[in-house]
């Protein structure tokens, strides 16, 4: 049987979609949902909005301006963070 519940996000979900609903590459569905959880969930809420100042505070940063070593390093971080 199908809950409601069966189509809320866990915040685990959102932190991993937040990219895609930045940059508008969510379906409707996924963004209607994301939408919905981020709405009653003021902990994704604020993590939304520091994305977003994060974002907006250092525009873009050219992969070719980090350090190889540095750049390795943030890449094993981001990989150990999504196991």
């Amino acid at each position: 049987m199908t809950t409601a519940n069966d189509h809320e996000l866990t915040c685990k979900q959102v932190v991993e979609m937040v990219t895609d609903y930045r940059e508008g590459a969510l379906s409707p569905a996924e963004r209607a949902r994301f939408d919905a959880h981020v709405v009653d969930c003021p902990f994704c809420r604020i993590y939304l909005e520091q994305m977003q100042e994060t974002i907006g505070a250092l525009g873009h940063l050219p992969e070719e301006s980090i350090e190889p070593a540095a750049l390795e390093m943030l890449l094993e971080q981001f990989r150990r963070s999504r196991d």
